[in-house]
This record gives structure tokens, C-alpha cells and sequence, in this order.
């Protein structure tokens, strides 16, 4: 990334769209381009076509995506399989016929195989089954990553992707039923200190570790990976350090201040057992995140008060 380059945030009023405009803010010498879907629809390859070609961006940011929770992808998987693939297919193909200098594609630590190895590396993509919660989802997003990788091989065009790990933060969705892991456990103790219930139930076992990364700290991520002249086709983002679900929800709960109990619904899925990034290639190319789990957290639960129709009362 250059100075005076025009970089088209794609998803820019999603959780990581949000974060990506607040990294290149901060940097104060590239042109941002963007577009709400009232001005483009990302499922419209010609409207896409068009854009790029009007637009003529440097950089692209596929930061855009259907995304949800275990409840949202086993709900509507035919929507997050049809709306990720022509996402992904329109934004890859029409940068390369309009010239775009540089794409980076956004996936998911999803992608990679239930009984994957751990932590996972980037050389165990489709090893063996996926995940049956989220495989609409996944392979979308691992056919975005192999789009990136072929036009890369055929044309030499410099297209690739970064994978990150279960991310949370400012703008995250904090539904009762679509959201994610964080925002939704943040949610319920809310509810739960706010009414004074006794108790609170978390889905499943407890007993699956999960990894989590701020958003903003993948948003440097990224624009650290878009100086990096010759990177991998695709390359994982996280922490490098995972919990059980069940430690996850005891330290919200006294980030949020509820002192009840914590109840588990055994008749819920568990989803994968455990999935811990192997970061290893990206700090060999010198990043590492900076935002701890904790510190995180309680900015999550700032977000939520802020955002949220759930005030503290």
C-alpha cells in the first residue's frame, strides 16, 4: 500500500469493515472508497463490473460476507453458501478485469477441517470434512480463497487471503439467535444482571476451546499483510492462545458483573471440539496482536452498552 492510493473497503459498515476504515483513518494518506448496498449490490456481477471499472481502485478489502452464528448457518445455509460464493466471485473477477493492483480476500478459520490438527496450519485445508454447522459458509469462503489463488497462478495477479480466528469487538452483532459466540454470551449475562436472574445457560458442554481476536488488532493484521510483497495465497490470523467456553463465560460474566450461576444446555451442539490458529507464518512476517483477551472484552461490553437497545440500568 502506497501513499495517495484509493483502497474500496467492500463490507465497510460490517464489524470488520468498521475496523479496516478506522486503520486506514488513522494512516491519513490513502483515499478510502466505499459503497452501502443501496449504491452496489455485491451480488450483481455486473453492477460490480461497472464500479471497479468507474471507480479504478489500487486496493480491494473483500471484507463483506453473510455471516452468523451456529443457530444463523444451520437456519440458512442455501443464503450464506449462494451470498458468499457471488461475493466473493464478483469482487475477485472484476478487480482482475479492471486492473486492480492488490486484493486481499477475507475467510474464516471455518474453512478448515472438524478434526483438524492443533492449532491448525494453513497446509490442512481440505484434508478431511468440515464442520456440518457452518459447511455452507466454509466453502464459500474457501472457494473465495482458491478464486485469489488461481487468478494469482494464471494471471500473476497479486490476490490473496487472510484467514482470521473467531473475532469480536466494536460492531459486533449482539442478536439473541444470529449473533456469534462473544456478543451473544455478553448479551445474555446482561439480561440476566439487569433482571437479576439467578442463573444463566450456555449452549453445550463448555468443554470446546475456542481462540478469539479483537477486530482491531486483525485490521492492522491486514494492512501489515498489504506490505508484504510476496505473501502466502492465504495465511491465518489469531491470537495463538484459546479457552474452553466455560472459561470464556466466567470471565464475561465478571466483566459484565453477573454473579449467578453458570448453567450448561446439554441438548445443544458443541460444533468443533477445538480450533486454535497456527499463527506461526504470520509472525514470521512480524506481526503479533496486542489487545488481551480481558482488555478486549470489557471494550466489547462498552460497545454493547453503547449500541445496544439493553441499556444498564
Amino acid at each position: 500500500m502506497n501513499a495517495g492510493d484509493k483502497v474500496f473497503v467492500a463490507g465497510h459498515r460490517g464489524m470488520v469493515g468498521k475496523a479496516l476504515m478506522r486503520k486506514l483513518e488513522s494512516r491519513g494518506d490513502v483515499s478510502i472508497l466505499t459503497a452501502g448496498r443501496d449504491q452496489l449490490d455485491l451480488l450483481d456481477q455486473r453492477a460490480v463490473g461497472d464500479f471497479l471499472e468507474a471507480e479504478k481502485p489500487e486496493i480491494v478489502l473483500v471484507a463483506a460476507a453473510r455471516v452468523g452464528g451456529i443457530h444463523a448457518n444451520r437456519t440458512y445455509p442455501a443464503e450464506f453458501i449462494y451470498d458468499n460464493l457471488m461475493i466473493a466471485s464478483n469482487l475477485v473477477h472484476a478487480s482482475w478485469k479492471t486492473n486492480v493492483q492488490r486484493l486481499l480476500f477475507l475467510g474464516s478459520s471455518c474453512i478448515y477441517p472438524k478434526m483438524a490438527p492443533q492449532p491448525m496450519p494453513e497446509d490442512c485445508l481440505l484434508s478431511s470434512p468440515l464442520e456440518a454447522t457452518n459447511e455452507a459458509y466454509a466453502i464459500a469462503k474457501i472457494a473465495g480463497l482458491k478464486l485469489c489463488q488461481h487468478y494469482r497462478a494464471q494471471y500473476g495477479v497479486m490476490f490473496h487471503s487472510a484467514m482470521p480466528t473467531n473475532l469480536y469487538g466494536p460492531g459486533d452483532n449482539y442478536h439473541p439467535e444470529n449473533s456469534h459466540v462473544i456478543p451473544g454470551i455478553i448479551r445474555r449475562f446482561h439480561e440476566a444482571k439487569v433482571n437479576g436472574a439467578e442463573s444463566v445457560t450456555i449452549w453445550g458442554t463448555g468443554k470446546p476451546r475456542r481462540e478469539f481476536l479483537h477486530v482491531d488488532d486483525l485490521a492492522e493484521a491486514c494492512l501489515h499483510l498489504l506490505t508484504v510483497e510476496n505473501p502466502p495465497d492465504w495465511i491465518n490470523v489469531g491470537s495463538g492462545e484459546d479457552q474452553s467456553i466455560f472459561e470464556l463465560a466466567t470471565l464475561i460474566a465478571e466483566v459484565v458483573g453477573f454473579r449467578g450461576n453458570i448453567l450448561l444446555d446439554l441438548s445443544k451442539p458443541d460444533g468443533t471440539p477445538r480450533k486454535l490458529m497456527d499463527i506461526t507464518k504470520l509472525q514470521q512476517l512480524g506481526w503479533k496482536p496486542k489487545i488481551a483477551l480481558r482488555d478486549g472484552l470489557k471494550g466489547a461490553y462498552q460497545d454493547f452498552l453503547t449500541t445496544s437497545d439493553l441499556r444498564s440500568k
